[in-house]
């Protein structure tokens, strides 16, 4: 896969690309990302890329053309395909099946705008959809571009030690991941649930899914509301409300579950 980050900073994004799954990823040959620097665009001595908004207001945008020019020039690097993605506050969530739509493609094009943003012709004329990472304030796109690039990295088949962890990681079947537990068996006077250790897989697998959903439920309910959840996943959860509402019944209130391993 081939992306292409423009922006004003290169050396922030080329910096972050050294580690860890992404680095390897680019070793291994499975993504390349260049970046284009809207200033070498720039027709003024001064490489100017910002000007005063009209209408008046506070902060500075970026202006259009050294940043058409630079989407024009990475996105003619890219294969046929490649959309221009501006990361916006105005965007769509960003969220993992946006992550998986982008990682099928051959390419992806990442615009980081800074300032009080880039003049509105520039996405008219230059950019395909708009992502957001979250409803927050940053000081630029460079963070959310980043944070597109590892999703996506980690989605790519070889990028992965083992190809299990995409497919078990929190909201890949709408669900977040359960706790994990290593070594030492017995920490500070906390174990390790016995189930982990009996060795029963199929019996792990049914303890995993169960602690996915309570945690689900318990700290991110939204997150049920629009999720796919398989067969399996939808029985833990009918036990899981079935057992909080006997509870209830039982105390008042409902308690703390702690799902049998059967």
């Amino acid at each position: 896969m081939k992306i292409e980050v423009v922006t004003l900073f290169p050396r922030m994004i080329a910096g972050a690309l050294e580690f860890g799954i992404v680095g390897r990823a680019i070793a291994r040959g499975l993504m390349s990302v260049a970046t284009e620097d809207p200033r070498l665009h720039a027709s003024d001595a001064h490489r100017t890329v910002d000007d005063r908004p009209y209408g008046g207001g506070p902060g500075m945008v970026m202006k259009p053309e050294p940043l058409l020019a630079a989407i024009r020039a990475a996105h003619a690097r890219l294969p046929p395909g490649s959309p221009r993605v501006y990361l916006s506050a105005q965007g769509q969530l960003f969220g993992q099946a946006q992550a998986r739509e982008l990682a099928a493609l051959p390419g992806l094009l990442l615009l980081a705008g800074r300032y009080e943003g880039v003049d509105e012709r520039v996405v008219e004329l230059g950019i395909d959809r708009e992502l957001s990472v979250g409803d927050y304030v940053l000081t630029g796109g460079e963070l959310p571009a980043l944070v597109v690039i590892d999703a996506v990295a980690r989605l790519l088949p070889g990028a992965l030690g083992d190809e299990r962890s995409s497919a078990e990681d929190s909201f890949a079947h709408g669900l977040l991941e359960g706790p994990h537990y290593t070594r030492p068996e017995v920490f500070e006077g906390r174990g390790v649930p016995p189930v982990l250790l009996s060795g029963d897989h199929a019996d792990i697998r049914r303890w995993r899914l169960a602690q996915a959903v309570a945690r689900t439920v318990e700290r991110r309910p939204d997150l049920l509301a629009n999720a796919q959840l398989a067969p399996e996943a939808l029985r833990a959860l009918n036990e899981f409300q079935t057992g909080a509402s006997s509870d209830a019944g039982a105390s008042g209130r409902t308690r703390g579950w702690k799902p049998r391993s059967r």
